[in-house]
């Protein structure tokens, strides 16, 4: 995207969560989403509060910090454009393991977990799709997990355990 702030109708288009629908499937969609924007440093959602919303980044960028505002703060990722952030505790409703804060500013998606739902019985295909956007997502996660896993043992027994 560029610069400029797109419209709900445009970040809904452009963002994965809309991947496989048609032009109406995407406008529905649109119903159930919000564009926030968001300014940085502002906290999004804290550590190990319960929390029903999906953030899918549109502009800027987001970080998940762990013990955020103490001395053993940790930024352990940073979510970019087209990202998604809590999408399994979004899901099944587990308290977040760390905090979202905004790296800059920018704005963001927002489904509520009670938005989502309502799909079930009207846009079936909707839901299914948003569906398979988060699992695709969480996918591609849990194999780039497992390649920094498999390259970190192949270092350490390469190493002969010492750093």
């Amino acid at each position: 995207m560029n610069n400029a702030a797109p419209t709900l109708e445009q970040a809904v288009l452009a963002s994965p969560l809309s991947a496989g629908l048609d032009a109406s499937q995407q406008a529905v969609l649109a119903t159930r989403l919000r564009l926030q924007p968001v300014q940085a440093a502002q906290l999004l959602a804290e550590e190990g509060r319960v929390d029903n919303r999906l953030f899918v980044i549109v502009q800027g960028a987001l970080a998940i910090v762990k013990h955020r505002g103490t001395p053993d703060e940790t930024v352990l990722a940073t979510l970019n454009p087209g990202d998604f952030a809590h999408e399994l505790g979004f899901l099944d409703g587990a308290p977040r393991h760390a905090s979202l804060v905004a790296s800059s500013d920018g704005q963001v998606l927002v489904l509520e977990r009670e938005q989502l739902e309502s799909l079930i019985d009207t846009h079936p295909r909707v839901l299914y799709a948003v569906m398979c956007a988060i699992v695709r997502t969480v996918h591609r996660v849990q194999t780039r997990l497992s390649v920094q896993a498999s390259e970190l043992t192949n270092y350490i027994v390469k190493q002969h355990g010492r750093y």
